[in-house]
């Protein structure tokens, strides 16, 4: 195995390892849950991890037995979006849900994950040798920065839910 194959195919085991953990995560802490945007939000963050994870397995494969990173598309398809799930998750909470301290924790540990595979695959990315490899990691580090990003709104609502209405729905007083 040359030194090309041996770096790509441990950057490709340390990206399976980092979607095993976030799958793992996301479907104990979600089933735990009471808040239903931590429930549905760490459920379909645990169906992408693993697709994120069968697509970097197939890479993996193949970089491994034909030491070649290969020549496919490397975009994600959801069947429903990360900001419908928290839209139709915070229409149906309202502006008044009190979230517990340990879903609000879990999200900021989410939140860490997500950065921490963000920077990873945008590591990986600056370094990667072939178009196809750049492109692979370019589109998981857009993935990942969606998570973080809907994690981070998902933050701010269960800590604040009325002046997250007031910031991102643009409430405002009368009379003021």
């Amino acid at each position: 195995m040359s030194e090309q194959t041996r770096r790509m195919t441990s950057a490709l085991e340390t990206a399976l390892q980092m979607e095993v953990e976030g799958k793992e995560f996301y479907q104990k802490t979600g089933q735990k849950s009471v808040s239903p945007l931590v429930q549905e939000l760490f459920k379909h963050l645990a169906e992408q991890e693993d697709v994120h994870y069968r697509r970097v397995k197939e890479v993996h494969d193949a970089v491994k037995t034909g030491s070649r990173w290969p020549q496919k598309e490397s975009t994600f398809q959801r069947p429903r979006s990360l900001q419908r799930v928290f839209k139709d998750a915070i229409k149906r909470m309202g502006a008044h849900f009190e979230a517990p301290s340990s879903e609000i924790e879990a999200l900021k540990i989410g939140m860490n994950m997500e950065d921490k595979s963000y920077s990873f695959y945008r590591n990986r990315e600056e370094e990667a040798e072939s178009p196809a490899e750049k492109a692979f990691y370019k589109a998981l580090t857009g993935e990942e920065r969606v998570h973080y990003l809907t994690l981070q709104s998902s933050h701010e609502y269960l800590s604040n839910p009325e002046g997250w209405f007031t910031m991102k729905e643009r409430w405002s007083l009368d009379g003021m």
